[in-house]
C-alpha cells in the first residue's frame, strides 16, 4: 500500500504533469479549431501563451477561483466556533499550518479543501453541514479535508478545476463561432482550403463536443481513489472511526443538491454535491461519479476497525 510521503511525491508530479499535457492539449485543441475557422498557424503561439499563462493561473490563483465560483465567506471565530475551533485543534495535531476557513450560505451538507500546498489551504463548510454534525462528526470531517491538504491532494485537484473549466469555455468558444460565422472566409465567398478545412471543421467540432467528456474523465481518474486515502488518513489523525463514519451517513441521508457546486468543482467535496434528484438512474451513471459510493466508504473505514 502507497504510505503518506508517496502519496505527497506522486500527487506533486502528477500537478506537474496534467498542466504540462494541459497545455498541449489546448495547443493541439486550438490548431484544429484555427484551421477549422480557416485562420493561420499564428494563433497556435497565441494558444501556448495561453495555456502557459492559464497553468500559472491554475497553480497560483486557484484558491482564490475556486472559492469565488462557490460564493464562500470568510469564516469567524465567535460566529463559527465549533468549525474553528476543531480546524484550529486538528491542524495543530497533524503539525500543519492553520487553513483559512470559509463558509458558503446554504442548507444542503458538504465541504471541501483547495490551495495550492499546505501554507496556502483553504477548508471550506456549508451552513447546513455546520448546522447538522455534532463535534465528533465534525471532527471527522475536517479531519478527513486536512488529509487532503497534508497529501497535496488540494494541489492536484485545485489545477485540474480551472483547467477543465478553461477547457469546456474553449469548446464552448468554437461551437459558438460555428454556429454565427461558420468559418472565415475569402473574397469571393469561398471557404479557404475548400474541402481540407471541412475536415478541419468536423474534427473541430467532434473535438467540442468531447473535449467537457474528456475533462470530467480526467476528474474521475484522480478523485476517487483520493477519497478513500483521505478516509483512511482521516481517521488516523482523529483515531476515532466512527466520527467519520457517522458524519458520511448523514451526508449520505441529505439529498438537496449544493446550488454553488458544478460539474467543474464537484470533485472537491467530501461527497458528490450534484445529487440526483430525478429518481431512477440508469445503469451506466455510476460510471461518471466523481466520488466512490458512501457505503462503500464506510464498508472500507468498518475494515479499517478490524
Amino acid at each position: 500500500m502507497v504510505n503518506i510521503y508517496e502519496n505527497v511525491d506522486r500527487n506533486k508530479r502528477n500537478s506537474v504533469v496534467i498542466m504540462l499535457l494541459f497545455s498541449l492539449f489546448v495547443m493541439g485543441v486550438t490548431y484544429v479549431f484555427s484551421r477549422a475557422m480557416g485562420y493561420g498557424l499564428d494563433i497556435v503561439g497565441f494558444a501556448f501563451i495561453f495555456s502557459g499563462l492559464s497553468s500559472f493561473v491554475s497553480y497560483y490563483y486557484s484558491d482564490q477561483i475556486i472559492l469565488g465560483m462557490s460564493g464562500a465567506r470568510e469564516a469567524n471565530r465567535k460566529k463559527d466556533f465549533h468549525f474553528y475551533t476543531v480546524a484550529e485543534n486538528l491542524a495543530m495535531a497533524a503539525q500543519l499550518p492553520m487553513p483559512r476557513l470559509y463558509v458558503i450560505e446554504d442548507t444542503a451538507m458538504n465541504a471541501f479543501a483547495t490551495g495550492r500546498d499546505p501554507k496556502h489551504a483553504v477548508i471550506c463548510a456549508t451552513t447546513g453541514l455546520l448546522a447538522t454534525l455534532n463535534r465528533t462528526e465534525l471532527e471527522g470531517v475536517i479531519a478527513h479535508e486536512l488529509s487532503h491538504i497534508r497529501n497535496y491532494d488540494i494541489r492536484l485537484m485545485s489545477v485540474v478545476t480551472v483547467l477543465v473549466g478553461l477547457i469546456a469555455l474553449l469548446a464552448d468558444w468554437f461551437l459558438r463561432m460555428t454556429y454565427w460565422s461558420g468559418g472565415r472566409r475569402n473574397k469571393d465567398g469561398e471557404s479557404k482550403d475548400g474541402q481540407l478545412q471541412a475536415i478541419f471543421l468536423f474534427v473541430g467540432l467532434v473535438l467540442a463536443l468531447l473535449s467537457p467528456l474528456i475533462a470530467q474523465l480526467m476528474q474521475l481518474a484522480i478523485s476517487r481513489r483520493r477519497e478513500f486515502f483521505a478516509d483512511a488518513s482521516g481517521v488516523a489523525l482523529t483515531k476515532y472511526p466512527n466520527g467519520l463514519i457517522s458524519a458520511l451517513k448523514k451526508l449520505e441521508k441529505d439529498k438537496e443538491p449544493l446550488e454553488a457546486a458544478n460539474k467543474a468543482t464537484a470533485h472537491l467535496y467530501i461527497v458528490n454535491p450534484l445529487r440526483n434528484t430525478e429518481g431512477a438512474r440508469h445503469w451506466f451513471a455510476g460510471l461518471f461519479d466523481t466520488h466512490p459510493p458512501v457505503t462503500e466508504r464506510i464498508k472500507a473505514l468498518r475494515g479499517e476497525m478490524q
